[in-house]
């Protein structure tokens, strides 16, 4: 599989599994690409035209990871055997779930949700 499909499912697919590292480094990511506005927020004057740029693209960059986020989740809940809707405590809980699920080791061998790790489910 090329780099660019790998990635597409990497954030934005829900079959298949997600190992503990792989999941850490992703979803790392995504809070560094939330992060950065919101530091940019927190140092611009209350009330300037500054706070309001930042304001709107942390609106922006939150909403446009809540699916990533979600997917990446997902992928990790079925690593041991959890359903998808699981899932959903990470678009409330981001940063907590990311260190949770980074703790947890993978279900060894396959399961319902694919036959191994860091890969899409087999059709």
């Amino acid at each position: 599989m090329s780099d660019k499909p790998q990635l597409l499912w990497l954030f934005f697919g829900l079959s298949g599994r997600l190992a503990p590292s792989a999941y850490f480094l992703a979803g790392l990511l995504l809070v560094i690409a939330q992060g950065l506005p919101l530091y940019h927020f927190t140092l611009a004057e209350p009330g300037s035209s500054a706070d309001r740029g930042w304001a709107q693209i942390l609106v922006f960059v939150v909403l446009l990871t809540w699916w990533p986020s979600f997917a990446l989740a997902a992928k990790r809940f079925h690593d041991f055997g959890k359903p998808t809707y699981y899932a959903l405590l990470s678009l409330i809980f981001t940063p907590l779930v990311l260190l949770v699920l980074a703790c947890f080791r993978s279900d060894p061998g396959p399961n319902q949700y694919g036959r191994r790790s860091n890969a899409p489910a087999d059709g």
